[in-house]
């Protein structure tokens, strides 16, 4: 069977070159091509036909290399023994290598794929999380000066030297999107400027063509791998994250909620004031910030999903900074408070209030080991009665065993090499669970599985592990929340206040005794190494 679906990969290959074209441009692809492009239609199609057959055949010899080197590299060595395992991770670390210069070669939304990839830690060999995360956040395409004019005299009618008084040719960063340049205005304002990359738009078009017909055509070999849902997300936020008016409305959205839901951390938020007037869909002008990387980031994105229901879906350590919180004098040392500045808000998500609030208690019921609660928020969130173990893995990376652990560390603590080798042996053997449970899965629901794991990736980056109090707050302000939503259900009038007031105490009082508890266990570990 597996020789014979290898047969129709390969022949795929040819097939797909000849049919590519128009089953590519046809049905699904077309309604993502005419929201990604700004041209008229027979200009878009003509760019798509000259672009189209050359990236198919791209990744169609990249998709089959990779078929056959999985296939012919394991042959004849006997699963767990040394020698297999030698061979897998080879094996894994030279496909990784394949879609990372595939990404690199076709830039756009591949390396937006790619990106992804790196941080599905659940369901992705690590040798392709390694690999992936290395490079893709660092190693972007950048558009030539000339191209950045081109870009300039399209949207604002004239080249940026003329537009502002200092404008740098050499950008600051560049990402997959969009480069940055600093500048200065005619009045003397410091700016930093997003300039989309040249013919992003077509590209972009091309490129959720392409990948469809290969999700589709691979799903067709192998009906186990069923990733058309991902088609789906990137056809729904391309033409959003192309738009970078809509990336200045959300940042302002951002803030906004941060003030009216959670003034008691709104000093500590920050995003770029936007300058309008110089500013379109591909040309993005805002304040500069000059600030260090962020690395505790927990309170604001727990308020953000939790509490707001408005969510940054792509938190990665380059899209934080953090700086002493302007116009506030410091504490008694000097020290002043440091205030989080969000960057990129071209990617955000609005959660319903039931997703919202099933999303809050779902993590409550995680915090506290409740079973039945587990259970009952996994399923009201898309997850089955059949899979809701599998969605609780997903969510906490840990073993079910280690899930429904009373102890009060069971989540914080660092796992050990046995829980991070169930995992891997969980995704490994039940990778067609795993697949089926992310086509389930609410789109929302993926969204904010990608931003759990930027989280995680940004922890483990600059903190070197879990940290208590990022387990603390996400318990507390999930917590709250529930609370918050159980007593909106029930509506009761009387006693209402005193009910809250009480259960408020209770929580308090549990969660003194949880960090009490923590903090023990983080000394004993601290001296016991």
């Amino acid at each position: 069977m597996w020789r014979y679906r290898l047969n129709k990969l390969a022949a795929g290959v040819g097939i797909g070159i000849g049919a590519g074209v128009g089953i590519g441009i046809g049905g699904a692809a077309a309604s993502s091509i005419a929201a990604t492009s700004s041209d008229d239609p027979p200009t878009t199609s003509l760019k798509i036909l000259t672009i189209l057959p050359l990236r198919l055949l791209r990744d169609s010899l990249t998709a089959a290399a990779i078929a056959l080197d999985y296939e012919y590299s394991m042959w004849g060595f006997q699963e767990g023994t040394i020698e297999w395992s030698k061979a897998k991770h080879q094996v894994h670390s030279r496909c990784a290598r394949r879609i990372q210069e595939l990404c690199f070669r076709n830039g756009g939304i591949y390396i937006k794929l790619g990106q992804y990839i790196s941080q599905l830690d659940y369901i992705v060999p690590q040798e392709y999380i390694q690999i992936m995360r290395a490079s893709l956040l660092k190693r972007c395409p950048v558009s030539s000066y000339d191209q950045v004019r081109q870009v300039f005299i399209m949207e604002l009618g004239s080249p940026p030297e003329e537009i502002f008084k200092e404008f740098d040719p050499v950008p600051l960063a560049s990402a997959s999107i969009a480069q940055v340049h600093a500048a200065r205005t005619h009045d003397g304002k410091r700016v930093a400027v997003k300039v989309q990359h040249v013919h992003l738009t077509d590209t972009a078009a091309t490129d959720i063509a392409t990948v469809d017909l290969i999700v589709n055509f691979l799903h067709w070999c192998f009906p186990a791998f069923d990733y058309r849902w991902l088609v789906d997300e990137i056809r729904e936020s391309a033409p959003k994250e192309l738009d970078f008016l809509y990336e200045a409305r959300n940042s302002e959205k951002c803030l906004e909620n941060f003030r009216r839901l959670s003034p008691q951390i709104a000093d500590a938020i920050y995003a770029p004031k936007i300058y309008w007037d110089l500013s379109t869909s591909k040309l993005l002008t805002m304040e500069f910030m000059d600030a260090a990387e962020i690395s505790d980031v927990s309170q604001a994105f727990a308020e953000m999903i939790f509490r707001h229901g408005f969510v940054h879906c792509d938190p990665h350590a380059a899209n934080m900074m953090v700086r002493p919180l302007p116009s506030r004098k410091g504490n008694i040392f000097g020290r002043k408070k440091p205030q989080l500045i969000l960057l990129d808000h071209g990617l955000y998500k609005d959660l319903d209030f039931q997703t919202r609030t099933n999303y809050a208690a779902l993590w409550k019921a995680l915090v506290f080991a409740d079973v039945k609660a587990i259970k009952e928020y996994s399923v009201k969130l898309g997850a089955g009665e059949d899979l809701y173990v599998l969605f609780a893995g997903i969510l906490t990376m840990r073993p079910w065993n280690r899930i429904i652990n009373p102890s009060v560390d069971h989540l914080v603590l660092e796992g050990s090499n046995d829980n991070r080798s169930e995992l891997q042996m969980y995704a490994s053997q039940y990778f067609p669970q795993i697949s089926e449970l992310l086509r389930r899965l609410p789109r929302v629901i993926l969204l904010l599985l990608k931003t759990n794991d930027c989280l995680r990736a940004v922890s483990h980056t600059l903190l070197k592990g879990p940290c208590v109090e990022t387990f603390l707050i996400t318990a507390r302000v999930s917590s709250e929340v529930a609370a918050e939503s159980k007593n909106l259900e029930q509506k009761r009038a009387i006693l209402s206040g005193l009910s809250r007031l009480w259960e408020r105490m209770l929580l308090e009082a549990r969660f003194f005794r949880m960090r009490m508890a923590l903090w023990v266990l983080q000394f004993r570990k601290a001296l016991s190494g």
